[in-house]
């Protein structure tokens, strides 16, 4: 494992405690030796979870579409900084260029890249760990929804399991790293049920 996907917000949220909780993961990821992957902005978490990469000697890669570019939020202090078309080629790159994906808080975008990959593992699209930070339990209401997504039959238990969950950065990295994918994707395993 060489680098990892955050996806988080571009806004800082209602706590300092979303911020430190991003400089903290930052930190993991450079005791770690891995890298960040993520959207590329300077601004909310995304630059938070940036610059504390970069100011302790990590690398950082942003993924930025030439709208937001276009919109003066592109971080020019990272190691890497590649500009692309649209969010589409944005999402390929970012997911191209990591061994894992980890949400932090975040809004829509957040939530939606985050199902995206998420959904990609359950199909069998890739075999890279999905992960969520649950800062000050902000992923609680989103846990238990997915609860009751198995209890009402429309996911198994197997596929809840993929998404690794923890409040610790330095163990939610552990996990990221001693991860291994299901022997048999959705499809494959509703075949073999018929």
């Amino acid at each position: 494992m060489k680098a990892v996907c955050v996806y988080c917000g571009s806004s800082m949220g209602a706590s300092p405690v979303y911020a430190e909780a991003a400089k903290a993961f930052g930190r993991a990821l450079v005791a770690a030796n891995l890298g960040l992957v993520y959207g590329g902005g300077k601004v909310g978490l995304m630059g938070v979870i940036a610059d504390e990469v970069m100011a302790a000697g990590g690398r950082a890669i942003g993924v930025i579409p030439e709208l937001l570019v276009d919109k003066e939020v592109g971080h020019n202090g990272l190691s890497e900084l590649h500009v692309v078309p649209d969010m589409h080629h944005r999402k390929k790159m970012m997911a191209d260029l990591s061994d894992a994906f980890v949400a932090l808080p975040g809004g829509a975008g957040t939530l939606e890249e985050l199902f995206e990959v998420y959904t990609w593992a359950q199909l069998g699209y890739h075999h890279k760990p999905v992960a969520v930070l649950n800062i000050d339990g902000f992923y609680d209401p989103l846990i238990s929804l997915l609860t009751h997504t198995v209890s009402e039959g429309f996911m198994r238990q197997t596929y809840f399991d993929l998404l690794q969950i923890d409040t610790d950065p330095a163990k939610l990295i552990g996990k990221l790293q001693s991860y291994r994918p299901p022997a048999k994707d959705k499809w494959s395993e509703m075949r073999d049920s018929v």
